[in-house]
């Protein structure tokens, strides 16, 4: 596991996540990010759409892409939060493809989160849960 990151999901390309040449389509790269993400809040015993009060929302999506992934690829999509704040909080993320001895760096991405109060045109930011806060923190500064 990169030195940086604390959690990993190991999983391979889906032939869903390719296009004609087997290559995975830049556009799916925020479904296998979101996958890891989902993996790391059951990893730290997090509510997996958020708790009562604080729904999750997607406020942005950013990849860099280093080198390409193909089909039946093994890849570790490494996990982290980068920061908190009062309503939100950001993960990054890292894509290393395991071809032999050594992982290639594949990816980096970063999504921020915001939680929200409710649903639809009313739903406002809504505060970090104390409970949220203080497991991401117990488990990567831990």
């Amino acid at each position: 596991m990169s030195e940086d990151f604390r959690f990993a999901l190991r999983t391979r390309v889906d032939f869903s996540d390719t296009d004609v040449t087997g290559v995975v389509y830049y556009g799916r790269y925020p479904a296998l990010f979101d996958r890891a993400i989902v993996a790391y809040r059951r990893r730290l015993g997090i509510d997996l759409l958020g708790p009562v009060g604080h729904h999750y929302l997607i406020r942005a999506v950013a990849a860099q892409y280093h080198g390409s992934l193909r089909f039946d690829d093994e890849i570790d999509i490494h996990v982290k939060i980068d920061e908190i704040g009062r309503t939100s909080h950001s993960y990054m993320l890292r894509v290393d493809r395991l071809d032999g001895n050594e992982p290639v760096h594949c990816v980096d991405g970063q999504i921020t989160i915001v939680g929200v109060d409710g649903y639809g045109e009313d739903a406002r930011p809504s505060p970090m849960p104390p409970g949220l806060r203080e497991a991401i923190e117990a488990f990567e500064h831990g």
